[in-house]
């Protein structure tokens, strides 16, 4: 303790080990310290006695669950793309060697009362009842639109500044023009129209329904709400750019995502669950001469008089250092909360009804089909990637939470996962950091949301590291 580091890392959870794996390739002196006595922190994995502790104040489980050790239970349970930024920090770091992983069997939305499969071929997008024929047609002039979007060819922007106008704007302004294409005056008029728009279009009346509007939005451009119809729309664009024509209408990180495991679903899962991660990036960093202690109690942030961190100070020891990354438990006087995340964790004995009896699958209910302002997740694996005892299935129901009672507000995802064993209720704040880095030499996480995938995770990842370092890791 007595050392000094480079960069001391507080707490085991996912984005700290990526962290300190990272700072460690490239040659820095980390010591990664954690008051727990495991790896993973928030996002740990648990046993089936564990989760009893946690849950119930008990360590003892009934017997016709199964062997305690048969379980790993993810507290932040999150399935991760297959061509994603989280698979592509694991081969840029090599520590895909670690672990082994398996496709996800299927994502699925819910629509109109039904949970149907996200299309996963030519035969599924054309069979799926997701939208009718004539739907079908506008949404392909829409995705070829999308498609043929370039940002060096002016041509392709349909007079529209896509880092001006919204979402909503876009899908408004081109399915006007689908609408009347058959008449070339109208066409002018409406040209004339846009033009002077006011903001008045709305996408009911002029082009794709709003169940259609959802399904692209949160099954395929992966929005956690709504917000993105009214912000610009350039992201939204970069999001729903498919891969393939109509009627593969996927965007273009779900449609590598689908192709690279050739499964069901863009998704993989590591076997025995998500607490193999951070301990997957711990042996990366020890390779490259980081330093772990566990079961080191308050670890205290040391500043100096100009509130610049510059150790910490753990049993009456103080190791100093140039920075220090945490998350945000560690430093909770510069943090703010921004929201809750309520979920329910189930232990079935059976798959989620309506989902062709798939072993582990992700069902996306968007808000609007709620009544809700957020999106609510279901979250299903089973014994098929070793996180239960054959037979069982532990499935997850989440959401940012928009009330005091999880149970209630939980209620229509529970709906769909038919008869449980056992159902655990809980709700934990989310927290993002309001200190300028720059000024006191820390760096600090934001907590996990309510997705079932790790894009929004690794995406802070990536940010903090090039704050830390300047540089910039180059994973496309």
């Amino acid at each position: 303790m007595d050392e000094e580091y480079d960069v001391i890392v507080l707490g085991t959870g996912l984005k700290e080990c990526i962290l300190s794996g990272l700072l460690s390739v490239d040659g820095l002196k980390v010591l990664h310290m954690d008051r727990n006595d495991y790896y993973g922190g928030e996002s740990t994995s648990l046993n089936l006695n564990q989760l009893w502790k946690q849950f119930r104040g008990s360590d003892t489980p009934p017997a016709h669950l199964g062997s305690s050790r048969d379980y790993n239970v993810d507290m932040i349970p999150k399935f991760m793309m297959a061509n994603g930024a989280l698979v592509r920090v694991l081969i840029h770091t090599d520590v895909t060697k670690y672990l082994n992983f398996k496709a996800v069997d299927g994502s699925f939305v819910y629509n109109k009362g039904k949970i149907h499969k996200v299309p996963a071929t030519d035969v599924e997008a054309l069979k799926s009842p997701l939208m009718g024929l004539f739907e079908k047609r506008r949404a392909r002039k829409f995705f070829i639109y999308v498609q043929d979007y370039e940002d060096s060819d002016p041509k392709s922007y349909e007079g529209l500044d896509l880092n001006k106008v919204t979402a909503r704007d876009v899908i408004s302004y081109y399915l006007i023009l689908i609408s009347f294409a058959f008449l070339p005056d109208l066409v002018k008029c409406v040209h004339k129209c846009i033009n002077m728009y006011t903001g008045d279009l709305n996408t009911k009346k002029y082009g794709l329904d709003d169940n259609t509007v959802d399904f692209i939005g949160h099954s395929l451009a992966l929005h956690k709400d709504d917000a993105y119809l009214d912000q610009p729309a350039m992201d939204f664009v970069k999001r729903v750019k498919s891969a393939n024509l109509f009627p593969l209408l996927f965007q273009k990180l779900y449609a590598e995502s689908l192709a690279r495991f050739q499964g069901g679903s863009p998704y993989i899962y590591p076997l025995y669950g998500l607490g193999e991660l951070p301990q997957a990036f711990a042996r990366l960093s020890a390779v490259y001469g980081g330093t772990y202690m566990l079961s080191k109690p308050e670890c205290k942030v040391e500043f100096d008089k100009d509130g610049k961190a510059f150790g910490v100070t753990s049993e009456g020891e103080t190791a100093k250092c140039k920075k220090v990354v945490c998350d945000p438990s560690y430093l909770s006087d510069k943090v703010k909360k921004v929201g809750k995340v309520a979920r329910a964790i189930c232990i079935m004995s059976h798959p989620i009804p309506s989902t062709n009896d798939a072993h582990s699958v992700q069902v996306i209910l968007p808000q609007k089909q709620l009544g809700r302002k957020s999106d609510m997740y279901l979250f299903c694996c089973s014994y098929s990637h070793n996180v239960a005892p054959k037979g069982k299935y532990i499935a997850f129901v989440t959401t940012e939470a928009e009330s005091d009672n999880p149970g209630v507000e939980l209620k229509p995802g529970i709906e769909l996962l038919g008869p449980v064993d056992e159902i655990f209720f809980d709700t934990y704040d989310r927290y993002e950091p309001t200190n300028q880095n720059a000024s006191d030499n820390c760096f600090i996480s934001t907590s996990y949301d309510a997705t079932t995938h790790f894009e929004s995770t690794v995406q802070d990842v990536i940010a903090m590291y090039s704050q830390i370092t300047g540089k910039v890791i180059f994973l496309f």
